[in-house]
């Protein structure tokens, strides 16, 4: 019977100072399970962005966490990719540089769009869903220099699902579900899909474990450290959160 070659166990040197096993590893189980719990809540609208406007307009508090949520997952995702393109690196330097820089361009796209996602939501706070729905589709389609990045958008998972298999850190039933991320739907005011929906559970299944098997190489810190680092967080991003609200 064929034997499937199991992952290679991680290059503990590779991610010792970045972005380090703690940060990509949260990075890894936080960053998928935020884009599925944001996609999932606006799942029962319709995709196109009319259909989009006018649920906020309806459900502004539900519109604006699931917009957030996969925002939020997005741009937490960088440590993770960081981290997996150097355990690639260490068996194919060429997948892990491109397939690393082209994921990672596609997470500012997107970041770019969720900015472009909430300015729109503000003109259905002001100007209502109708008047709104005009302005966003005379301006639809415009370029923008973050256009140039869809095919990174799209290429750059399965590039890193391609790295990631050859450098046996994925074995390949979670190597090809990380390269259905690239299904996710790209641009702005983009609702919920079965795409959206095997794209972003394909994330969860890919990395999650990686994130664990992260935490769990290498020795374990003190309570006291953990605990210490658990209450800096949390005041760092307290702290960010009332300066970014001061504007």
């Amino acid at each position: 019977m064929p034997t499937t070659t199991p992952p290679a166990p991680p290059n503990t040197a590779s991610r010792s100072v970045f972005p380090g096993r703690w940060v990509g590893g949260a990075s890894l189980v936080v960053g998928p399970s935020l884009v599925l719990a944001g996609v999932l809540l606006r799942a029962r609208f319709d995709f196109f962005f009319p259909a989009q406007l006018s649920a906020y307009e309806r459900h502004p508090a539900l519109m604006t966490t699931s917009y957030s949520l996969v925002a939020a997952g997005w741009v937490l995702l960088w440590p993770g990719i960081a981290l997996l393109a150097a355990d690639i690196g260490a068996r194919h330097r060429e997948l892990a540089v491109w397939g690393g820089a082209f994921a990672m361009l596609g997470l500012f796209a997107r970041a770019f769009h969720a900015g472009v996602d909430h300015a729109h939501f503000q003109l259905v706070t002001s100007q209502g869903a109708v008047s709104a729905t005009r302005s966003v589709s005379e301006a639809y389609g415009a370029f923008h220099v973050f256009s140039t990045l869809n095919a990174a958008l799209m290429g750059g998972w399965i590039l890193l699902a391609f790295g990631a298999y050859r450098a046996r850190v994925l074995g390949p039933v979670r190597a090809t579900v990380l390269a259905l991320a690239s299904a996710m739907p790209l641009g702005v005011l983009k609702g919920t899909t079965i795409w959206s929906v095997t794209a972003a559970a394909g994330l969860c299944v890919a990395l999650l474990p990686l994130g664990v098997t992260a935490w769990r190489t290498g020795p374990v810190p003190r309570p006291a450290t953990v605990v210490g680092r658990l209450v800096l967080v949390g005041a760092v991003g307290a702290a960010m959160f009332f300066f970014g609200q001061a504007g």
